[in-house]
């Protein structure tokens, strides 16, 4: 087990610590929100009330200025609320913890610590990126809430203090920063190899020069990394229109048409307006979004960086993810294209969509890349072949997986023969789905706990559901209708290799040697 080095003090108490604020231009940025939410409300009120009345009515009247003198107001309002958080939010830096304070009227302060660290983001609005500024979310695992932002934030001290967190959250000794300085340097505390799987495609870690009579030296923080993938811009516009939520707006938007020519009556077009905007908004934010998706490697882990409007930085150190799933719809099979999506702990929530994505749409040898950054080794001879047996197997085709049984085609007629499981040295594979397939991959150590279910029909024939729970995300591991006691062997049994895989695993703090 990891212990701390005999020379290096212990923490101090949050009241000793450099407390630090945010970029002075944070309410100009954040005062914007309130502009736009009040735009929004009056916009809103002028449709309700038609052509006659509403926002338009006020805007030909006698009384126009009192439209932007409530602007005015609701605009000195926000930003004026935005200056007061502004003097009252603080953050700081510890060896092991991230310090935030805030609150106006009922203080708050939270509490990170770097050994739970799940991803470090950086995130970049529209309007921040007019001045520069960045918002830096770290996501720890202890549900969805658990995050700390940071913000705003010069793009460039930004940059520092990430490096700086993950530094700290490898196990490296980091340099306490001088005043008005956001990281000044890092040695390693004998740090351990390199993530698996990327020994050859970056700089090992002791490379960091190491400082002259134990001061250390200045150094950069930032990691190197090596590019991976970048998704072409038709590819992903192409996704999104062959997508399920295109070809619903299309059927939508010819059944209003048609509606609308058979009767006559245009008020059957405004009541499916709502609609029509709920769906055309998703599309449009799918492509804003995932505009110009990245993926590199470095020893912090894998980096995403992707966005149009707002862009973001994501990094999710090694051993985070708790689950991978490749997904891929009946409209993407001629492509043979594929989407990898993640669950990492901390990523739930609102922002599920735009976090929890690895690869938004990619070949399947992009697929199968981006899978082995995040889980390496599989733990068999032949991964490929494994894999491609759960992407396009069935019961037809010979392979490791134990599939669902011929009676349960009652159950699941179009899909019972796609229903599975195998097991390898490191993860537990599960695939389902014949119009969507699905091949969800849960790490042995990552699996949080286990379940079987069984409804009427299935103790009638025999057969139970397998569940893996896993943190909130879009990965839902399951393995639908096998034979119960392959079900119950298969809990029990992963139930066994997920102890054994926990005590064997690496530390938290991935630089650091095990066992010392």
């Amino acid at each position: 087990m990891s212990t701390p080095d005999q020379g290096t003090p212990p923490e101090p108490a949050a009241d000793d610590l450099e407390w630090r604020r945010v970029h002075p231009v944070t309410p100009l940025v954040r005062g914007w929100a309130v502009v736009g939410a009040a735009l929004l409300i009056l916009g809103q009120q002028s449709l309700e009330g038609g052509p006659r009345g509403g926002l338009l009515t006020l805007l030909t009247g006698e009384y126009w200025w009192t439209l932007l003198v409530a602007l005015a107001a609701v605009a000195l309002v926000g930003w004026g609320y935005s200056v007061l958080a502004w003097r009252m939010t603080t953050y700081a830096i510890g060896e092991e913890t991230v310090h935030l304070r805030r609150g106006i009227l009922f203080r708050q302060q939270r509490h990170a610590r770097l050994d739970r660290l799940q991803s470090v983001d950086i995130r970049q609005p529209l309007v921040a990126r007019f001045f520069g500024l960045c918002e830096l979310t770290l996501e720890t695992a202890g549900g969805t809430d658990s995050g700390i932002a940071i913000g705003f934030l010069k793009g460039s001290d930004a940059d520092e203090l990430r490096a700086e967190l993950l530094a700290r959250a490898a196990g490296l000794k980091v340099a306490r920063p001088a005043s008005g300085q956001v990281g000044a340097g890092a040695v390693p505390a004998e740090p351990g190899p390199l993530p698996e799987g990327t020994q050859d495609a970056v700089p090992a870690a002791d490379a960091v020069p190491h400082p002259v009579a134990g001061t250390p030296a200045p150094v950069s923080l930032e990691a190197p990394q090596v590019p991976v993938l970048t998704v072409p811009l038709g590819r992903m516009i192409a996704s999104v229109v062959r997508s399920g939520a295109m070809i619903t707006l299309l059927v939508w938007a010819l059944a209003v048409l048609g509606v609308v020519i058979g009767t006559g009556e245009f008020a059957v077009m405004s009541a499916s307006l709502p609609a029509v905007l709920g769906a055309g908004g998703y599309l449009f934010n799918r492509i804003t979004g995932e505009f110009d998706f990245r993926v590199a490697i470095s020893p912090d882990g894998v980096r995403l960086r992707h966005g149009l409007l707002e862009t973001r930085s994501q990094t999710i150190p090694p051993g985070r993810v708790q689950a991978v799933r490749l997904v891929q719809s009946v409209l993407w099979r001629g492509r043979d294209w594929w989407r990898v999506q993640v669950n990492v702990a901390g990523y739930g929530g609102d922002n599920e969509d735009k976090n929890s994505v690895l690869l938004p749409v990619g070949t399947r040898d992009e697929a199968l890349t981006v899978l082995s950054l995040v889980l390496p080794d599989l733990g068999v001879d032949e991964p490929r072949r494994v894999l491609d047996a759960g992407l396009d197997g069935d019961s037809r085709t010979p392979s490791a997986y134990v599939t669902a049984p011929r009676r349960t085609r009652i159950l699941d007629p179009v899909a019972w023969r796609r229903n599975g499981f195998t097991v390898t040295g490191r993860a537990l594979l599960l695939r389902r789905g014949r119009m969507v397939k699905i091949l969800d991959v849960v790490p042995h150590e990552r699996t949080q706990s286990l379940g079987l279910s069984q409804g009427p029909w299935q103790r009638r024939l025999g057969v139970a559901s397998f569940q893996v729970h896993s943190t909130e995300g879009p990965v839902h591991p399951e393995a639908p209708h096998l034979d119960a006691d392959d079900a119950a062997r298969l809990m029990a049994e992963q139930a066994r290799r997920a102890r054994t895989a926990r005590a064997a695993a690496g530390p938290e703090r991935w630089m650091e040697r095990q066992g010392e």
